[in-house]
């Protein structure tokens, strides 16, 4: 579960090749296509702060001293739909033709 809340994390965050990444850049791109350079370098800063706050969870689960030590138990089916929105979150970062393609006949 560590490890599909890092990659979670990670598209929140932005880090290439998740699905995150691919919304905040083709958010990134619209605004300055419609000449909105300044807006645009506000969204960059703003997804740099919000990476701190994101990243720093993962620094908590890998990296630093946990208080309890006793492992902590999920239902089959907890870890399954996780791991599903972890792959998901994978895949759509490492193949977003058909998700884009669906965004763009919507609107």
């Amino acid at each position: 579960l560590a490890l599909v809340m890092l990659v979670v994390m990670f598209s929140m965050a932005g880090v290439p090749p998740t699905v995150g990444f691919f919304a905040k850049l083709s958010v990134i791109e619209a605004i300055i296509a419609e000449g909105f350079t300044w807006l645009a370098v506000v969204a960059v800063l703003f997804s740099v702060i919000g990476a701190f706050y994101y990243l720093r969870i993962v620094k908590l689960i890998y990296f630093d001293e946990v208080d309890d030590p006793s492992p902590i138990e999920a239902a089959w089916d907890e870890k399954l739909v996780v791991s599903l929105n972890g792959a998901a979150v994978l895949l759509l970062g490492l193949f977003p033709g058909g998700l884009l393609a669906v965004c763009g006949q919507l609107f």
